[in-house]
């Protein structure tokens, strides 16, 4: 009759309840900030651990259309002093600045205004011998 209660009740004062553990910082800030982000983690000695959390890095941007460039990694900005300017860049005009598609729009349109130029140099030449 009596194991029948505790289970019915378990707070009640004759059942054990277990504690949760207290956690306790291992960074000086105390705030929830999104540099702050901690995770619990059970260590292999059974205790529970804060561990840090580093921000995710963004991959970059291309400056015209906005698209992730391909073939340059996402890291956060100090990473990007330990690696190599071949790993930062693209082996191409612009590269590592601007997307291969807006690369061969600016080709384009540099070449058709190049075309305008000399037609309307050619339409002008027209002009004069006539008169």
């Amino acid at each position: 009759m009596m194991l029948l209660r505790t289970l019915a009740h378990p707070a009640s004062p004759s059942s054990p309840v277990a504690m949760a553990q207290r956690v306790t910082l291992r960074k000086r800030t105390p705030y929830n900030t999104t540099s702050n982000r901690r995770r619990v983690v059970k260590t292999p000695g059974g205790q529970l651990r804060y561990h840090h959390i580093n921000k995710l890095p963004t991959a970059p941007k291309c400056g015209d259309c906005g698209v992730a460039l391909s073939g340059v990694p996402a890291l956060r900005p100090r990473q990007y002093a330990t690696i190599s300017k071949r790993q930062k860049t693209v082996t191409r005009a612009y590269g590592g600045s601007r997307c291969a598609s807006c690369v061969r729009e600016r080709i384009v349109r540099a070449f058709l205004v190049e075309e305008a130029k000399i037609v309307k140099r050619v339409i002008k030449s027209q002009t004069v011998g006539r008169k």
